[in-house]
Order: C-alpha cells, then structure tokens, then sequence
C-alpha cells in the first residue's frame, strides 16, 4: 500500500490549517463492521427461511444502529479545524514536536479523535468538549541535520461502534530545523586567538579553559565560576572577564581534528554548546561563512542554525 500512500500525499496541497468536511473526510468499513455485515446477511437468510418476524427485527434493528453509527462517526471528524503550530528547532536524533490546535465548532462532545504521522502507527487520542478547543502534541524523530518538512499527518475516529473507520490525511506546509547531533564528550576547545587591538593577557589552557581567574566577588554571574577549581580546591573563584575580552575564540572545521564532514559539525556544535554555557565569546567560521564573536541566545541559535544548513 505504499503505492497507494504515496499517490495520496501527492494529490494533497501543503496548508498549514484544514478544515475538515466531506471532500477530505474518507469512510470504509473495518475488520469488525465487515463481519457484522457478514452476521446481519446471515440472519437476514435464517429469517427468511424459517419466516421469523423476531429474526427481522432484530436483523433490522441491527442494520439501524450500524447505518446511524456510520453517520454519526463522519460526523466526529467532520467540521473540525486543526492548526499547526511552528515546530521548535530540535537536535538530530532527538523527538521533534508537533503542536496541533483543534477547534470544535459544534455544540457536542467529540469523542475518540485520534492523531498519528502518516504509517507510524503511534496514536495519540482526544476528546473535544462542545464549542471547545483542545492542543494536541505528536513527536517525531529526525534522521539527520537541516531543513525537513513536517511529515504528513493522520486524524481518524471509529466512534461509536467501531464498525467504520473515518479518517483523514493532512500534509502541512510547515518545515522543522534539525540541528547537527552534539558530540557527547568533545575534546578540549581550541586555543583562543589576540584580538587586533592588542595581545592577549589569557590564554586558553589544553583543558579547555580560560587561565586567569580571580577569587570569587559577590554579584558574579554563575556562569563565570570555574566549578572544576572550586571543586578540587573547596574555594569558589571566577574568571577575569576583563582578561576574557582580550581573547578571540574562533570555532572553524580544521580545530576538530577530523576530516569527517558530519564529525566536525557534530564537534562544533557541542563546542558551541560548551562555549555558551562558560559565557564566552565566540565565533564561527564555516568556509565562506562568517559569524563574528557574540554571544547569548540569538548568537547561538544564529552558529547553530548554519551548522544545520552548511
């Protein structure tokens, strides 16, 4: 049925926001409606046969409810709006989340929604209270780094009876930023270089680490403790920030030391990371591009969203 799946997603058109009706709702019967059509046939037959007026009661009665059951289940998906919210930004190998907002226009309950990415098979189910909205949350995980549409989407019910099976296929327009994988344990960070104005006071030692600190001042941010020092000397120090601005530290592929291309920006991806959390400055250079020294939370999503699109 891949096929068939394939040929589906191609006729559909990328929207970030469908409302549900009778020309993108489908129906068919499932494995249980199909043997309660073979059971209603079966004593439709004995009645005849044997002339029971009980028998076509029951016969009818049965084909009633299943009738009313089917309409009542396209009824649940159909009328709905269902909203993509923008996906956050994830790392390779991590869960991405898709957000979804649906409305219930209507004024009763809806009941046994469920939602998946197209042939998952992972099913996340909601009820939707009358004239009221809920937020529903699917992950998925991504292969590998850069820009990926989000996969195409499910919604199904078999409310009430379980005899029909009314779903839906959505393809949103909307695309997920997947960051390289971080290397768990990066090596040391490369040798920070003078900045133009002046030679530099500090120097990054082969751990890692600024050298020049100095004992900890009330009011130092956290993120200027050495934690390593503090730990093996049980006195708590920070580092010199006006020794740290003497110094440019520059991220480029020949530091990592491999000649892997998807290494290396898993390499400097955690490096970025690293850097980030002492409060340094930092800057990246990725062939002709140039990100110069910053730092902070747009700097970082900045160095990390071009290592996902180099």
């Amino acid at each position: 049925m891949k096929w068939f799946q394939n040929w589906l997603e191609a006729r559909l058109s990328l929207r970030d926001s469908i409302t549900l009706t009778q020309r993108n709702v489908y129906i068919l019967p499932t494995g249980p409606g199909f043997m309660l059509a073979a059971t209603l046939l079966l004593l439709l037959l004995t009645s005849i046969n044997y002339q029971l007026n009980l028998g076509y009661l029951l016969t009818f009665l049965l084909a009633g409810c299943a009738l009313v059951g089917m309409h009542v289940g396209h009824a649940t998906l159909r009328g709905l709006t269902m909203n993509l919210l923008a996906p956050e930004p994830q790392f390779a190998g991590a869960s991405a989340t898709i957000s979804i907002y649906i409305q219930n226009p209507r004024r009763g309950i809806r009941h046994g929604i469920g939602l998946a990415v197209l042939g998952s098979g992972h099913w996340l189910w909601t009820d939707l209270p009358a004239l009221g909205s809920c937020t529903v949350h699917i992950a998925f995980q991504p292969t590998r780094r850069g820009l990926h549409r989000v996969p195409t989407l499910t919604a199904e019910t078999r409310f009430p009876l379980g005899t029909f099976r009314v779903w839906t296929v959505w393809r949103p327009a909307a695309q997920v930023l997947v960051y390289p994988a971080p290397e768990p344990f990066p090596p040391a960070l490369p040798p920070g270089q003078p900045r133009a104005e002046g030679a530099a006071r500090a120097h990054l030692s082969a751990s890692g680490e600024y050298d020049g600190v100095r004992a900890y001042r009330r009011g130092d941010p956290l993120k200027l403790i050495v934690w390593k020092k503090a730990a093996k000397a049980d006195e708590l120090v920070s580092r010199d920030a006006q020794q740290l601005q003497h110094l440019e530290l520059w991220l480029e592929r020949h530091h990592c030391g491999t000649s892997d291309p998807e290494q290396q920006l898993s390499r400097l991806c955690a490096w970025v990371l690293l850097v980030e959390q002492q409060g340094l400055d930092y800057g990246l250079r990725l062939g002709a591009l140039e990100i110069k020294p910053g730092s902070g939370e747009v700097h970082k999503k900045r160095c990390l969203e071009a290592l996902a699109l180099c």
